[in-house]
């Protein structure tokens, strides 16, 4: 963020993909640099090396680059760009444990370097399975890839899962630090380049009616939510081992959390921010077993539907062991035990085949005294909610009382609603553009730094531990295109609460009344 007015433009580079054959390069990737170079935040002196085991040469390789990108990228790309980029796409065969293949990439970076004067920098993109983060790392030093000298800079992105447990985290950590320093490496979260993540700390901080009730004087609690409606799909083998735990919440989940929770930074230089954010994990109160009995919910999704079309349960899902115990389904309510959120209960939800896809965080303030109503035929007062949606349609709502209009006091749930798409226009954007040219700027405040990582691993290992030794019992538990099993419900029913009903709005927001009381679009 330090650098977004200074230096637009993303500084001269190279790029290197490390499997670059994969699904993230063809959807994600080069849509997104595309995008970049569409708005004139990308260097001209750029150029994109892909490396992975397959048997392509550079022509072949920009060849299927150029049928297969059109199919994935939101918008169509000018034909100009994309003949910008095609005479700027390499491609280096090789193992990713093989000396020999990275002197040959060093030398395609060198010439690569030459021909369109990329100024000596380079970042490298680990779009690979974990376990090849550290041997491409330890291969890149060795090859003196990782060097920066004459400033001249070299960077690593570095895709989740960062670990598998609080050990396996902290082990990558020192594997990665043997060969680089911590400000060369990105730990990305995708989730991070949605304008609306960004935008929960601009909103915080820069309104002045929303800053103050920001605490435990006014909120009641909060809810974080990231449900998907897609099963596994073709990641059978990856969820395996996973679960819905480790894919989610010491990531994505976490970082809403840290960005709703933290305190004011001073500015937002990249370590300001991420230090209010560790120090939110830091205060998270500690698990117990007994906590992680009664506080966290676990499920598995059965046979089920999805908008009236028949879904099948996980254990039938491909590369899935049709007795498998993986959870599919997580919920926990989680104590940050500081001075702004004492006593506030924050809970999050995760899951696969739910009834709609959304991802959203939902501030719940404390509801007003009832007592000047306790004579009209008002019988109970809903409390103001601020609903921060993510995804699928990025936008805010705040929802407040309002009287009914007639003769008997009625009081109605009304939203004030804001989407970026009525306001700023449909945006062209897969979510990767910001974080690949903030890592391109050297800006690393949207990356996650050991520390957090570390710290978000050490609150779920007490859950890894007991769920280890106490194996799920009941598994499938709840039907594709539900909420998530009945225990989820009651882990808020039991503190009076109770999770929003996400695409069950309480009013018709595209309605509203003019002067003569015909029809209108609402107000936005």
């Amino acid at each position: 963020m330090n650098h977004t007015h200074t230096n637009p433009i993303a500084a001269p580079c190279v790029m290197v993909i490390f499997g670059a054959t994969g699904d993230l390069t063809k959807r994600k990737l080069v849509p997104a640099l595309c995008n970049l170079a569409a708005d004139n935040l990308l260097s001209k002196q750029f150029a994109i090396i892909g490396f992975a085991g397959n048997d392509f040469t550079t022509e072949s390789f920009r060849k299927t680059l150029a049928e297969e990108i059109p199919k994935y990228s939101s918008t169509k790309i000018n034909p100009a760009i994309w003949a910008w980029f095609a005479e700027r796409i390499y491609y280096v065969k090789g193992d990713f444990q093989d000396p020999e293949a990275f002197k040959r990439l060093a030398q395609q970076i060198n010439d690569v370097d030459k021909e369109h004067n990329t100024g000596g920098n380079r970042f490298f993109y680990l779009a690979v399975a974990p376990r090849f983060f550290s041997p491409i790392v330890k291969q890149l030093g060795q090859a003196s890839l990782t060097k920066e000298e004459n400033g001249h800079w070299a960077r690593v992105i570095v895709e989740k899962p960062f670990g598998h447990d609080l050990q396996s985290a902290r082990q990558l950590n020192e594997e990665l630090k043997q060969v680089l320093a911590e400000n060369q490496i990105y730990r990305i979260d995708h989730y991070l380049g949605k304008e609306t993540v960004q935008n929960v700390l601009v909103f915080r901080f820069s309104n002045n009616i929303i800053e103050p009730l920001w605490n435990r004087n006014y909120v009641d609690h909060v809810q974080i939510t990231a449900a998907e409606t897609v099963g596994v799909e073709h990641r059978g083998s990856f969820y395996e081992t996973a679960g819905a735990l480790r894919d989610m919440v010491p990531n994505h989940l976490f970082q809403l959390l840290t960005m709703t929770a933290m305190e004011p930074p001073i500015s937002f230089d990249a370590d300001e921010v991420r230090n209010k954010q560790a120090e939110v994990l830091h205060a998270i109160q500690p698990l117990s077993p007994e906590d992680v009995l009664t506080c966290m919910v676990r499920g598995q999704y059965g046979p089920g539907a999805i908008d009236g079309t028949p879904a099948d349960g996980y254990r039938s899902e491909p590369d899935v062991a049709p007795d498998s115990n993986t959870e599919t389904f997580v919920a926990m309510k989680l104590q940050i035990d500081n001075w702004r959120w004492a006593g506030v209960p924050f809970y999050l939800r995760t899951g696969k085949r739910l009834k709609h896809r959304a991802t959203e965080i939902v501030v719940h303030f404390r509801r007003t005294p009832f007592v000047l109503f306790r004579n009209t035929t008002v019988k109970n007062l809903e409390t103001n909610r601020l609903v921060i949606h993510i995804q699928p349609n990025e936008g805010i709502s705040l929802s407040f009382g309002a009287k009914v209009p007639g003769a008997v006091m009625k009081l109605g749930l009304v939203n004030m609603d804001f989407d970026y798409c009525t306001y700023f226009g449909a945006e062209h954007s897969t979510g990767y553009e910001r974080l690949l040219r903030d890592c391109m700027a050297g800006d690393p405040t949207l990356f996650q730094r050991a520390d957090m990582v570390e710290a978000g691993w050490n609150v779920i290992q007490p859950v890894l531990d007991v769920w280890h030794a106490l194996p799920a019992r009941g598994f499938p538990n709840y039907p594709a295109g539900s909420w998530g099993p009945v225990e989820a419900e009651e882990l808020l029913v039991r503190d009076g609460r109770a999770w929003r009903p996400i695409g069950e709005e309480e009013i018709d927001h595209d309605r509203g009344c003019s002067d003569d009381g015909s029809k209108t679009a609402a107000a936005r």
